[in-house]
């Protein structure tokens, strides 16, 4: 009988993660049957030349039940993470909160003495009519907990300045993923030292805050950032393969960058001439705590499979189930959202929040939280259906709807 439910096990799902342990999809609530349409979607994808490569995985109970490969990609490609490496920083952050090293309601500048002069940008017309720049002391400090979700006034393009030039070009910051020669300390400083958007606590803007929050990190625990994420959480986790970069023995298995075909008319994807197609073969002098990080399916199935379990994975535990709690509960409270936190969504610590599949048209649950990467990686934990899905490629930006799709189909196959 074992031999035959292995045998299943090996035919139903080829590749399943050696990371994590397998289970039936039918022993964990989903149709196999369902699942297979998945396969057929993303192969069309491939086909069309949208995609030409991705990865997958669902788990569900403490086993992962899908996991699959298309097109270049294998089970041990690397990816780009981008902006997935915001819930890295944000659980480093809430171990040093457990560790009662500071309150969620403290003044950033409390541990960053840099950004208690921080101004806000304002504009307006002088009585000729001409547009006027200036500044206005903050109604308040920046608070810790503006850090975790993005309501501290920082973006990634900044506003302009007294002269009305853009603050972020002139400190080299512009853009999310600045190459540059100066580390997170003095990337810290230098975000201080300009204008903010408008009065923490008022807005949701997507930005440096997590950034910011790697830097409070590093202060402290008194190391690096990348120390911190490979001795507290990436080896304690058995991530062997998650670092701020790929070390030359493992650039065969870094993910061709891709990039939308561009002209009028244009259609699918061609190599990436950005710089990021290479920069992340060498160990960047900048951490960015917000979008550095590169890894791979199974590494980070480890890290949500943790988060799912409030906090712990095979005996070790990373942070406390109300920690957990704290990270995947709405706190912006009806405020105003600026850029990328569409719809009805809410945000709590580092992870946008799915209010109900009602307000959001998706079909996660209530209270399922979620976050993605700017190349189009993705993910979402569902502590309802104790369930969670990734989904990977590396694109940049994104132009297809792939792992929407994955999600849905997903969701399609549940019992």
């Amino acid at each position: 009988m074992k031999k035959l439910f292995a045998l299943f096990l090996l035919t139903l799902a080829p590749g399943l993660s050696a990371s994590l342990p397998s289970g039936a999809p039918e022993q964990n609530g989903l149709s196999a049957e369902r699942l297979k349409l998945i396969d057929g979607v993303m192969q069309k994808h491939v086909n069309a030349g949208d995609l030409t490569g991705a990865s997958g995985l669902i788990s569900r109970n403490g086993k992962v039940v899908y996991s699959r490969v298309w097109g270049d990609f294998k089970q041990d490609t690397i990816v780009r993470m981008y902006s997935m490496t915001k819930g890295v920083t944000g659980v480093a952050a809430m171990m040093l909160y457990e560790e009662g090293l500071f309150s969620l309601n403290d003044p950033v500048s409390k541990y960053l003495p840099e950004f208690a002069k921080t101004r806000v940008a304002k504009e307006g017309t002088d009585a000729t009519g001409k547009r006027t720049f200036y500044t206005v002391p903050l109604d308040r400090p920046i608070l810790v907990k503006d850090l975790f979700r993005h309501t501290t006034g920082l973006s990634y393009a900044g506003p302009k300045d007294e002269n009305g030039e853009e603050v972020y070009k002139k400190i080299e910051m512009s853009g999310g993923a600045p190459l540059v020669a100066f580390d997170l300390a003095e990337a810290t400083r230098r975000l201080a030292s300009v204008p903010l958007h408008e009065q923490p606590g008022t807005v949701f803007r997507y930005g440096y805050s997590i950034d910011v929050l790697g830097r409070l990190v590093e202060v402290l625990s008194g190391t690096t950032l990348d120390k911190f994420f490979e001795d507290r959480i990436f080896k304690p986790l058995g991530m062997k393969d998650t670092a701020f970069y790929v070390s030359e023995d493992k650039w065969n298995r870094l993910a061709t960058l891709y990039a939308p075909k561009r002209g009028e008319g244009a259609t699918g994807i061609q190599k990436s001439t950005s710089p990021a197609q290479d920069s992340f073969k060498k160990k960047p002098v900048l951490l960015l705590g917000g979008a550095g990080l590169t890894s791979t399916l199974d590494d980070f199935a480890r890290f949500y499979q943790m988060l799912l379990n409030n906090g712990k994975l095979d005996g070790v535990r990373i942070l406390t189930p109300k920690s957990v709690e704290m990270m995947r509960t709405e706190s912006l409270g009806g405020m105003p959202h600026m850029g990328v936190l569409a719809g009805y969504a809410g945000f709590g610590l580092t992870f946008a929040i799915n209010p109900s599949p009602g307000k959001s048209g998706e079909p996660a649950s209530e209270g399922s939280y979620y976050w993605g990467g700017a190349a189009g990686t993705s993910f979402w934990i569902d502590p309802k259906e104790s369930m969670f899905g990734i989904f990977l490629i590396n694109i940049l930006p994104p132009n297809t709807n792939a792992a929407q799709q994955f999600q849905r189909l997903t969701y399609q196959a549940l019992e």
